[in-house]
């Protein structure tokens, strides 16, 4: 993508422009758009009408996302380094001249957009985001505002995003494009994340920013929004991106009623939060996504053979869902067009999965359990989809829920299953064996709404050692995660310390942690007050995303979490504390 979007915070700073018209090709599917000043004007949605313009987006739950571009070619590998992805350009400081020879060998001769679509489908996934322009600056499609595009620097010659729209909307599948509106390595004056406004590694890309908004930018994003009928705009990296310079980007998205826009323009604005390459801990209010490689890299690296199995991808989507959110996976396909043999056995394998247990994902929402032990659960009004990721080996599935059960059925067979309540507890009686070792599925059918005790550790008292203006010690336990706890910028330890209502007994704890650039990679202690004194619990690293573990039970009505950062000041967006179920 990106190394990560929040690289463009690094500066975190469009400008005034004139829409350019660009009359290269026309509308695609006869689409008429008027591009009038009226149809410009920002229009205030109400809550209902936003509602039903997200509405296929929060039922679709699975995308496809997909990064491809001229960095196919390299496949990784300049000089002796084999570790490059989508970012090479910048990563190895290949001059404008010499990348820009790589367009003549991207020749996608293979590539077969409906063989795309339908694999995409048969995996379920609902929805498909292409690059139309990464940071390289390369456009995907016929542009009059750059020649550094698919029509004019390369053998093919042909639009590629057209094709893939078509396709799409043909299968039923909804599409969007992913725009780099601010980094552009090629074009003069577009930003270049480690380089001041204007600057960068050869003279010939620096320039102007604002001349690159005015003349490269607002006029490419015109170009996609009248000549696609794409249902989602995905922005990437928004730096120097002050009011003035986001409000004419922000303008265009008007002249498709209906588009979804993620929150990486700048200024505040979109639709969806977007954390990428991690599930959060706490799951975000409102509309987010997670994006994730199937292996390290977005862009296609022929030697990156550290694939995410089956597996752990199935339970990604799931413990996704169970928070709320929607699962954007990636694949890099190929300098000829195809999809990677590993990413086609993912997308079957996810396939096959969904076909069994799609009611379980597609139109649910968060599920009410902040936590548990053996696995996450997603909702569709009065039914419960509990995903069984540790399957019980004494055939008996606690669930820490007081509402009154109906029925319990697996998924995968529609068998029935016996719900008890001994000692208050429900119980749901299950085979011995896991119907499907990755995630098995039952569905629980519950009178009114699902009642769950609540957590021990929102609302506790809290107290740091240290802590910045606005990032007070409670925001780590509001429930949320919206806000965090930070320190100040020349601390780098600092603690934060929960007082509970009365002494619980912990088994588990999560923490999320600000979501900033570059990531914090801290290093964390969690201890509790007994016999008047701190016993340490756990230890680790965060490596950026947060962390879940379970611990040794432990009783104790006050806990400590020390964290430390060497580049940056230590934070906690929130912490949980979990009880035994």
């Amino acid at each position: 993508m990106k190394q990560s979007f929040l690289a463009a915070l690094l500066a975190v700073n469009l400008v005034q422009t004139h829409a350019a018209t660009s009359t290269n090709q026309a509308p695609a599917e006869g689409v008429t758009i008027d591009t009038s000043a009226t149809n410009l004007e920002t229009v205030k949605e109400t809550p209902a009408q936003r509602d039903a313009r997200m509405a296929w987006w929060r039922a679709a739950k699975f995308g496809l996302f997909l990064h491809w571009g001229v960095y196919s070619v390299p496949a990784g590998k300049y000089g002796n380094n084999t570790g490059y992805g989508e970012w090479i350009m910048n990563s190895a400081k290949i001059p404008v001249s010499e990348y820009q020879n790589f367009a003549r060998q991207f020749n996608p001769v293979k590539y077969d957009p409906e063989l795309w679509v339908k694999m995409a489908k048969d995996a379920g996934m609902r929805y498909i985001v292409i690059t139309a322009k990464h940071h390289e600056g390369f456009a995907m499609y016929p542009s009059e505002a750059s020649k550094w595009n698919i029509a004019d620097a390369t053998p093919y010659k042909k639009d590629l995003l057209g094709p893939l729209v078509s396709a799409a909307k043909a299968e039923g599948l909804k599409i969007g494009f992913y725009y780099s509106q601010s980094q552009d390595w090629n074009n003069p004056g577009g930003a270049k994340a480690g380089y001041l406004e204007g600057d960068g590694w050869d003279d010939a890309h620096k320039g102007s920013y604002d001349d690159y908004l005015k003349n490269v930018a607002v006029p490419q994003v015109k170009e996609i929004l009248t000549r696609y009928p794409i249902d989602i705009l995905w922005w990437d990296t928004p730096m120097y991106m002050t009011p003035q310079r986001v409000a004419p980007l922000a303008a265009l998205t008007k002249l498709r009623p209906g588009l979804i826009t993620n929150n990486r323009l700048g200024g505040g604005l979109g639709d969806t939060a977007t954390p990428e390459q991690f599930v959060p801990v706490t799951g975000y209010p409102g509309d987010w996504e997670t994006c994730m490689t199937m292996n390290d890299h977005w862009g296609y690296n022929a030697n990156d053979q550290r694939w995410k199995s089956s597996t752990e991808l199935i339970r990604k989507l799931a413990e996704i869902c169970s928070k709320g959110g929607n699962f954007l996976l990636n694949i890099g396909p190929t300098s000829q067009g195809e999809f990677p043999p590993t990413s086609i056995e993912r997308l079957h394998d996810i396939g096959q999965w969904l076909r069994v247990n799609g009611d379980s994902i597609y139109g649910t929402t968060r599920g009410p359990f902040p936590y548990l032990a053996w696995g996450v659960a997603t909702r569709k009004g009065g039914t419960l989809y509990l995903h069984v990721l540790d399957w019980p080996q004494d055939g008996k599935l606690c669930v820490p829920l007081s509402s009154p059960a109906k029925s319990a059925t697996l998924l995968a067979s529609g068998k029935k299953l016996s719900v008890t309540r001994p000692g208050g507890k429900l119980t749901i009686v299950v085979p011995t064996v896991a119907p499907d070792p990755a995630d098995s599925v039952i569905a629980l059918k519950i009178e009114g709404e699902p009642v769950t005790a609540p957590l021990p550790s929102v609302g506790a008292k809290a107290t740091a050692s240290a802590w910045l203006p606005g990032s007070e010690p409670a925001n780590a336990f509001d429930g949320t995660g919206e806000k965090c706890w930070r320190a100040p910028a020349d601390v780098k330890s600092a603690w934060l310390e929960a007082e509970l209502g009365k002494a619980d007994t912990i088994e588990a704890f999560g923490l999320d942690e600000p979501d900033v650039w570059p990531r914090l990679n801290q290093k964390y202690t969690l201890e509790a007050f007994l016999h008047d004194s701190w016993q340490k619990v756990a230890e680790g690293k965060t490596g950026g995303h947060g962390v879940k573990k379970t611990i040794t039970a432990v009783t104790a009505q006050k806990f400590r979490l020390t964290m430390e950062c060497d580049k940056g000041s230590p934070g906690v967006a929130e912490l949980q504390l979990y009880r035994v179920e």
